[in-house]
């Protein structure tokens, strides 16, 4: 027996945020990153349209990227002493994330995040609030997902929480919010959806239910993601919508060792300056981890299946894998995104000496190898890694070599 799970409500097109003003409860706890909702007036409606429902509204800020531990932990300590009745997240995927983690802990108190990361092991939620995600950004989807991802900084760790339990019960998907994205973001959430949406369709876990998702956001996103990033806000929103169907496939089919390696990858070289960027590190793994998983024969026609429904060409599926392996190579070349660790500068662009040396790279691959074997997206991979060849694929990462093992 499977299961699909979406939230019960997904509201979406301009102006959708105004569905707010329908909700019924008594106190509304809104939780927000680092001033974009605010600067661009997306949190005074927010607030407004509550009060108008008749909610008492406080506020949770300054979340930051890539939240901690610490921050989740803080979070509910504020929920537990006002009690909300709706949480309702609002912003890129970090904002949503901690308070996805916040609810558990509101709900649970004496929950350890160690606990928490017990996948598909959260108690059953909503006794004491529902919850709604409201996205700024068109990549993550976490506000149809049943996951969240936080980071453990003095292990250098990005964990998954997952679990259906933290599925949004409501989620908002408002084109006016995307429009304040800088196009960096632009650049690295859509490759991120990019990524989601190919992981699901060969996911071990795939199912008819989620493959046309999938396929459907991949078009999407080949027709709308460049145009978005140079400026055409029309692509904009419909890129809102991509990137949510690509969600609504991966968190039910689950993904695959790109996101295993980005997660460890992400934090770990933190001491140097500065963070590998989740999408960005998605865009330049998911190629060389097509290859690795072009190795497994169903993986390989699924791939086929992708690059014949983008329109590629190739007269077997091993060419349909070179063509789709090329055809993503070109559009981080299109985003200004790097091919490799080794080339990826401080401010996340293409450099060629990057902020990872060498050495420290080969000295931590051991440990990232090991963690990415055991990230909570392994097991729905295609083709299951050793560690010899996490440790090869993540140099093929490094270093932009051809995978050919």
């Amino acid at each position: 027996m499977a299961r699909f799970t979406l939230p019960r409500d997904l509201y979406h097109g301009k102006g959708s945020l105004e569905a707010l003003k329908s909700f019924k409860g008594e106190r509304a706890m809104i939780c927000v990153g680092g001033g974009s909702m605010k600067r661009f007036g997306f949190l005074d409606k927010a607030i407004s349209y509550l009060k108008e429902a008749g909610f008492e509204v406080q506020l949770i800020e300054n979340i930051e990227p890539d939240p901690s531990v610490e921050t989740v932990m803080n979070g509910a300590k504020a929920m537990l002493d006002f009690k909300p009745d709706w949480i309702i997240a609002m912003g890129g995927g970090s904002p949503i994330d901690a308070a996805k983690a916040m609810w558990i802990k509101y709900e649970y108190p004496e929950i350890t995040f160690e606990e928490m990361c017990k996948v598909f092991g959260i108690p059953e939620l909503r006794k004491k609030a529902h919850f709604c995600a409201i996205p700024s950004t068109s990549g993550t989807a976490t506000e149809v997902t049943a996951f969240s991802i936080i980071t453990d900084y003095e292990k250098g760790i990005k964990y998954p929480v997952a679990d259906y339990e933290i599925t949004p019960d409501v989620a908002i998907v408002d084109p006016d919010l995307a429009e304040t994205m800088p196009q960096k973001l632009v650049a690295h959430t859509g490759m991120d959806a990019m990524t989601h949406a190919v992981e699901a369709y060969v996911s071990t876990a795939n199912s008819d239910y989620s493959d046309p998702l999938a396929l459907h956001a991949i078009k999407m996103i080949q027709n709308d993601l460049v145009a978005s990033y140079n400026g055409d806000m029309s692509k904009r929103a419909t890129m809102h919508n991509a990137q949510c169907l690509a969600g609504m496939s991966f968190t039910n089919a689950l993904l695959g060792i790109v996101h295993s390696m980005a997660h460890k990858t992400g934090a770990v070289f933190a001491d140097l300056g500065a963070h590998i960027i989740h999408g960005a590190a998605n865009a330049m793994y998911l190629p060389k981890v097509i290859a690795f998983n072009a190795k497994d024969e169903t993986a390989k026609k699924r791939y086929g299946v992708i690059a014949d429904f983008m329109g590629l060409g190739g007269a077997n599926d091993d060419e349909k894998v070179k063509l789709l392996i090329a055809y993503l190579r070109k559009m981080n070349d299109d985003l200004n995104i790097p091919h490799c660790i080794k080339n990826y500068g401080l401010d996340s662009y293409p450099t060629e000496n990057g902020f990872v040396p060498e050495e420290i790279f080969l000295e931590r691959l051991p440990e990232i190898a090991k963690n990415a074997i055991s990230d909570a997206c392994t097991g729905s991979n295609p083709r299951q890694p050793s560690q010899e060849e996490m440790e090869k694929l993540l140099k093929c990462c490094y270093y932009d070599t051809e995978v050919d093992f």
